[in-house]
């Protein structure tokens, strides 16, 4: 279904406060009737991601075992061959997925490196798949540059609230996020933008974060809710345990609050049961990483997914068709 047009509504904290503090039920009652005044209630939209290039960061996230400032299982590698990322695309597609995202782990791509991820993205986008990437910080020119390859989504999320920012990330400001966002929707790119909750952030906090998704000007057509995944040898390995209702009641506020963008249920599906995972669907989320892994954790397997979704009576939201001549 299509996003209704109307005026928007300007959300605070404490109005989204509120709507954490419902009733389950009623929160969930509340957050369907937006959904399925939105999109297809049956619809889901697939996703598969491929980490393009893993390890090594300089950034000090403290949630990423891709940091060098890290002892994690993670180890740096170089950046994939352009036949590998492709053939690694054509066997996503045979698996049903949609869109093909790219993750690479720089704190912002040079020109050279934005070259090799054009070459990428031209290829993707051939074989008939919408595209996304995730490079870090970009520079000027260089979101112009990869729309004229063919992206469709560029994802960079704000991870947390403002005021919790500098608990979890010291190495680039909320504004360095908020700047690349701007060049991003400047060279008509689609925004993905979410973030990680689980991270010993209290619900204000998770408000927070809502709030300034909400207020983006657009908001993200896409928004992925990531629940913490406790990697060895990160700082928060120790993190105390979200409650899965709390991460249900996120979903359906991220909904309620966006209700055009398509809503993903992103890292740490593999650690919520499958009752849980319903209710994220019922609560508006739409869209799931699709294969046995993301950038470097592990995600439900592809035969768990189809069983899931069948069960559940949702299908995939069909592609839409690109030809090469089609490619900006």
């Amino acid at each position: 279904m299509a996003a209704g047009a109307g005026p928007r509504q300007a959300w605070t904290i404490d109005a989204i406060l509120q709507l954490y503090e419902l009733p389950l039920l009623d929160l969930l009652h509340r957050a369907q009737q937006v959904h399925r005044a939105h999109h297809d209630p049956h619809a889901i939209q697939l996703s598969t991601l491929l980490s393009v290039k893993t390890g090594g960061c300089p950034e000090d996230c403290a949630y990423c075992p891709q940091s060098a400032r890290y002892e994690t299982p993670v180890q740096a590698q170089a950046l994939m061959p352009l036949q590998d990322v492709l053939a690694a695309a054509r066997q996503a597609r045979a698996a049903g997925a949609q869109r093909f995202c790219m993750g690479a782990a720089w704190r912002s791509p040079t020109a050279r490196q934005i070259e090799h991820i054009a070459a990428m993205v031209s290829g993707v986008k051939a074989l008939g798949m919408e595209t996304c990437v995730t490079l870090g910080m970009l520079k000027p020119g260089q979101a112009d540059a990869l729309k004229t390859a063919g992206l469709d989504y560029y994802n960079h999320n704000l991870d947390t609230a403002p005021e919790f920012y500098d608990r979890i990330i010291s190495t680039r400001s909320y504004q360095d996020r908020l700047d690349t966002l701007e060049r991003v929707r400047d060279a008509g790119l689609k925004v993905c933008c979410g973030g990680i909750v689980g991270m010993g952030e209290s619900r204000a906090m998770r408000a927070g974060l809502i709030a300034q998704l909400a207020s983006l000007d657009p908001p993200p057509e896409s928004v992925p809710i990531n629940r913490l995944v406790k990697v060895p040898g990160t700082p928060l390995d120790d993190a105390p345990e979200l409650d899965p209702l709390e991460f249900v009641r996120t979903i359906a506020v991220a909904r309620i609050t966006m209700p055009a963008a398509v809503v993903r249920l992103s890292a740490g599906r593999e650690d919520l049961d499958e009752s849980s995972q319903i209710l994220c669907f019922m609560a508006g989320a739409n869209s799931i990483f699709y294969g046995d892994k993301l950038l470097t954790t592990a995600n439900p397997g592809q035969d768990r997914d189809r069983t899931l979704l069948q069960r559940l009576g949702m299908h995939p939201i069909p592609s839409t068709p690109h030809s090469p001549s089609c490619i900006p």
